[in-house]
């Protein structure tokens, strides 16, 4: 049973957006492209909605 090839075509590359915004807001895009093959638009809306890190003084 496979699934339409588009649909993950789609997810990788929401995932691929995904780890470039959490690079702009100083997270881990590799962690977050993960998280996001696993949670897709979900954590698109984490990642917009959480704060940038900061650096440590």
């Amino acid at each position: 049973m496979i699934e339409d090839p588009t649909f993950f075509v789609g997810w990788g590359t929401l995932s691929l957006i995904n780890a470039g915004l959490a690079q702009g807001k100083s997270r881990s895009g590799l962690i977050w492209c993960l998280f996001s093959l696993l949670l897709g638009p979900i954590a698109t809306l984490l990642i917009v909605v959480l704060d940038r890190v900061r650096p440590y003084d």
